[in-house]
């Protein structure tokens, strides 16, 4: 199946978790070529070369893949991606902005200097590589594109250690639906996703305390905590010509959590 046939597609935090599975996901469906930003320190190097490698290596792939390294929260990071991209394939049909955060902290002992940083990263980050994309979007209209900013279940509920983390998620949910309104126009698309619990780097130590980990998987309706994949099926779709009139959506993927929460 290729869905996304041809389609250039621009992924932020993409050297793990949800990123990576988008990656992985989009040259499965048939992606042209895929600009991969990572954060640029050794570990992350690493793994955004091995993913490169194994793309480019998977049978019938023919996705052709550039990485970019640079801190998201910095807004020229958002244009160096949008020019690599241009120069690299002429244009751009996908933004998927993922990169994110979530230094678990205590709200009354916070550093305030935790709280800078996971706004830089979630949602400076985001609004900097959105724009970016999306004028260049703009220019490609009637084209346009799709835009999807991954979000989360925390956009909707509360988290005692993540008093940080939840407003940026929020405000990427907000990001989407007032980018919707504002590219329409443009025929660019603006829609989120909102993750529920999905096993990643972001939550793995919190994860491995076993009374943890057995109640958030009680707590889901479908008996089992999401991966990187699940995700990633729903933001393919998104990103695919049979979402072309879905946009400001948002879409929770979260194994049946939020409606076991009520």
């Amino acid at each position: 199946m290729t869905i996304v046939a041809g389609k250039i597609v621009v992924i932020t935090g993409a050297s793990r978790g949800i990123g990576s599975g988008c990656a992985r996901e989009f040259a499965k469906y048939g992606a042209a070529g895929l600009l991969l930003h990572y954060y640029g320190d050794s570990v992350t190097t690493v793994e955004i070369q091995s993913l490169k490698a194994e793309i480019e290596s998977s049978t019938g792939s023919g996705c052709k893949v550039v990485t970019i390294p640079g801190d998201i929260g910095d807004p020229a990071t958002a244009t160096k991606i949008t020019t690599a991209a241009v120069e690299e394939f002429g244009r751009i049909d996908v933004l998927v902005s993922n990169a994110g955060i979530c230094p678990f902290a205590e709200f009354l002992t916070m550093p305030h200097a935790t709280w800078e940083r996971t706004r830089q990263v979630n949602l400076d980050g985001s609004f900097y590589v959105v724009q970016a994309v999306a004028n260049q979007m703009k220019v490609q209209s009637p084209q346009g594109g799709s835009i999807i900013g991954v979000s989360s279940i925390s956009a909707l509920v509360g988290g005692g250690m993540q008093c940080h983390y939840t407003p940026t998620k929020a405000g990427i949910l907000s990001l989407m639906q007032s980018c919707a309104v504002a590219l329409g126009q443009y025929g660019i698309r603006a829609n989120a996703v909102l993750p529920g619990t999905i096993e990643t780097d972001i939550n793995k130590e919190d994860l491995t305390d076993p009374v943890k980990r057995e109640n958030m998987v009680k707590r889901t309706a479908l008996g089992r905590l999401g991966a990187p994949e699940d995700i990633a099926g729903p933001v393919v779709f998104l990103a695919s010509d049979l979402a072309k009139y879905v946009t400001g959506s948002s879409l929770l993927v979260d194994g049946g959590l939020f409606v076991n929460l009520q």
